[in-house]
């Protein structure tokens, strides 16, 4: 019983105060983890593999603007600069750019081919890129000056992003929390000596219960998830 009454209280601890989502994210920033460690955080910290995948092509993206502005400054041309700077960066599908990294080093349409390469999540820099490509070889404008404005512009984006996340932290957790207070219930209630199992998947009542008690937490969870999504749209 003293076990079971420690157990319970150490996991309604964790339930509290556990890390959340959005600090678990700044914490990864911030300390710079390596690439396989930072997968292996994002891959359990609950976000669906499509926004991961975009966030992934969002930080490669600012380092090839900042990867292409050295090399532009480096004095290398413009379709030298961009395969170099494609070649150096670790995005999430590098086979898709290869038809981009031909173009560059062959003198081929980069425009076209940076808007073919951009997925629809995350490759807002492409497409930004592809618009700053045109205006150099259409103006003559200095692309190494248009592109620190595309570097400057996703740097201020990500940090919207990730302050959002840090302000939506607070809901999500305690979302989470309010959906694991039943099973919580139901480990203490077994730990008192009672049969609260039997009760649920044993009577008609407590499968009525039950039913109700799962439609109410889904219910719960999809309209917090909702609001989350909103808010950060």
């Amino acid at each position: 019983m003293t076990m079971a009454a420690v157990l319970l209280a150490a996991l309604a601890v964790w339930l509290w105060a556990g890390p959340d989502r959005g600090t678990d994210r700044l914490r990864r920033i911030r300390c710079h983890h390596p690439p396989e460690s930072r997968s292996l955080r994002e891959r359990f910290s609950g976000r669906s593999r499509p926004a991961r995948r975009a966030e992934a092509w969002r930080t490669a993206s600012i380092e090839l603007c900042h990867g292409l502005a050295a090399e532009l400054t480096a004095g290398r041309t413009a379709g030298e600069a961009l395969a170099r700077a494609l070649s150096a960066v670790e995005f999430p599908d590098p086979i898709t750019l290869r038809p981009l990294i031909a173009a560059a080093r062959d003198g081929g349409d980069v425009p076209a081919a940076l808007l073919t390469a951009a997925p629809e999540q995350g490759g807002e820099a492409f497409r930004g890129l592809a618009a700053c490509w045109r205006v150099s070889v259409t103006v003559g404008a200095g692309l190494s000056t248009v592109v620190d404005r595309v570097a400057a512009a996703l740097r201020e984006a990500q940090a919207h992003r990730q302050d959002v996340a840090a302000q939506l932290a607070g809901p999500r957790a305690t979302a989470r929390l309010l959906a694991g207070l039943p099973v919580l219930g139901l480990l203490m209630a077994a730990g008192l000596g009672m049969r609260p199992l039997h009760f649920l998947f044993g009577s008609p009542a407590g499968v009525v219960c039950l039913t109700i008690g799962l439609a109410l937490d889904g219910c719960g969870l999809w309209w917090t998830h909702r609001l989350v999504t909103r808010a950060q749209a």
